[in-house]
């Protein structure tokens, strides 16, 4: 049977809904506002532009379509358009299948295999995506108006398949028009050459709003011919931002055991949506899920670097590894221009109050006083991310409540790692409200009484 990309893929679409499946795997924050949009404009077998700010998941929403592909499917063997053996569309095809018939060579192509992705750039050309004259050949010997002489680019050798641009508006306007007849009357033109190509193709294109304005802008009749325009957005709950860092950050590596406790993942997750909001920001550029993912995972090196200058048996992250995710942070933000030489300083006073609204949301209502009540004594605590475990505990001493925090914070098995983790962030949490004092200097910090 041969159908087309869309029929096929709305095919599998509908059985997948049907049969309650994921859809698209790995997105996370889209169940209820975009991924329907996708699955709506598939269904209808629209061509689709994604618009959003960088690291909202477009990229990785359009590579998750190639699973909406039959795993495998027949292409006749040697060619360079990926021809279904019934129906091809090539000059070479067409004159195989009329001396061999049923002998005609065919190979089958993974699903995988049939997605094409090009990462628009000014300097992109006509060539790279319709194709050229190829002088090798004319050299050969063929003459310069045989179609066997040209050079597919990447869109006809995706025939068949999913093609992808991203970043359409860094696409040069004239090199934008080249893809007209791609999108509408479904082939392609090289040259001048007497060559008509019937296409079948699945398009699909990202682009950031304020590249419109800034770098470029997708032409009105391009943006015209795409049947579906989808806005993307970042997560939009704390959870969901949670969740994504969970999913992305490498958090411990072959040999090196790590452990990040959640609430820390929850600091980095609130950070990240501060930073977001923060009018000291730069709205338009936006700020991408990445900047979390590679907060989480600096608080872990830090944990890492900790256990191993320390000799600790398992690095755990605690919030005196936090102040490394500033510096971490500084390249994905852009900050407004007033703001210029406080960028540091904006983004240390935002981690800290990610700390403060994470103590707040969950130990609101924990009795905290037999810790309050260790420094009401005249005790002084040291830590810093060169301090051990159980060299924390030991400066602390026996602390009333301490089964209670850890059960408040989802500690099942009781270790002196997570112990130091929860406490740390208790103290934090009390001095961040006023209920102790603290003196910073360096990676160091002493906590005591107010």
């Amino acid at each position: 049977m041969h159908e087309t990309v869309k029929a096929e893929v709305r095919r599998n679409l509908i059985a997948r809904l049907a049969a309650g499946q994921d859809t698209f795997p790995g997105l996370l924050g889209f169940e209820d506002t975009v991924l329907p949009e996708v699955e709506r404009a598939l269904l209808a077998g629209h061509d689709i532009v994604l618009l959003g700010e960088r690291g909202q998941g477009k990229t990785r929403l359009v590579r998750t379509l190639t699973g909406l592909l039959d795993e495998w499917t027949p292409v006749i063997a040697g060619c360079e358009i990926n021809d279904h053996p019934y129906a091809p569309v090539c000059g070479r095809c067409t004159a195989l299948l009329s001396e061999l018939g049923d002998e005609l060579p065919v190979t089958w192509k993974h699903r995988t295999d049939r997605y094409g992705e090009k990462l628009a750039t000014p300097d992109t050309s006509v060539g790279d995506l319709i194709g050229d004259v190829d002088p090798i050949k004319v050299a050969e010997g063929r003459t310069l108006g045989d179609p066997e002489t040209v050079h597919y680019g990447l869109v006809p050798r995706t025939n068949r398949g999913i093609f992808s641009v991203n970043e359409l508006p860094d696409l040069a306007e004239r090199i934008q028009v080249a893809l007209l007849n791609v999108l509408e009357e479904r082939d392609v033109q090289v040259r001048g050459y007497v060559l008509r190509l019937p296409l079948d193709l699945l398009v699909v294109a990202s682009a950031n709003p304020e590249d419109y304005t800034n770098r470029g802008r997708i032409i009105t009749p391009l943006k015209d011919r795409f049947g579906t325009e989808v806005r993307t957005h970042y997560p939009l709950r704390l959870e969901d931002e949670v969740r994504v860092v969970l999913q992305e950050a490498v958090l411990s590596w072959p040999g090196t055991p790590v452990v990040v406790p959640d609430h820390l993942i929850e600091i980095v997750a609130r950070y990240t949506r501060l930073v977001r909001d923060s009018p000291q920001v730069d709205q338009r550029s936006g700020v991408s899920a990445r900047l979390a993912v590679a907060a989480a995972e600096t608080v872990a090196a830090s944990a890492a670097r900790r256990a191993a200058i320390t000799g600790e048996a398992t690095a755990v992250a605690r919030v005196c590894d936090l102040p490394g995710v500033v510096p971490a942070s500084r390249g994905k933000v852009e900050f407004e221009a007033a703001e210029e030489g406080r960028e540091a300083e904006v983004l240390e006073h935002l981690l800290r109050k990610a700390t403060a609204d994470a103590f707040r949301g969950l130990l609101a209502g924990l009795d905290l006083s037999g810790l309050q009540e260790r420094f009401a004594q005249g005790v002084t605590v040291e830590t810093g991310d060169l301090v051990p475990a159980g060299e924390l505990l030991d400066r602390l001493g026996p602390v009333p409540g301490l089964s209670a925090l850890l059960q408040r914070l989802g500690v099942e098995q009781e270790s002196p790692g997570l112990a130091a983790a929860a406490l740390e962030f208790a103290l934090e949490g009390l001095y961040l409200n006023r209920r102790l004092a603290k003196d910073a200097v360096g990676g160091r910090a002493v906590y005591g009484s107010r």
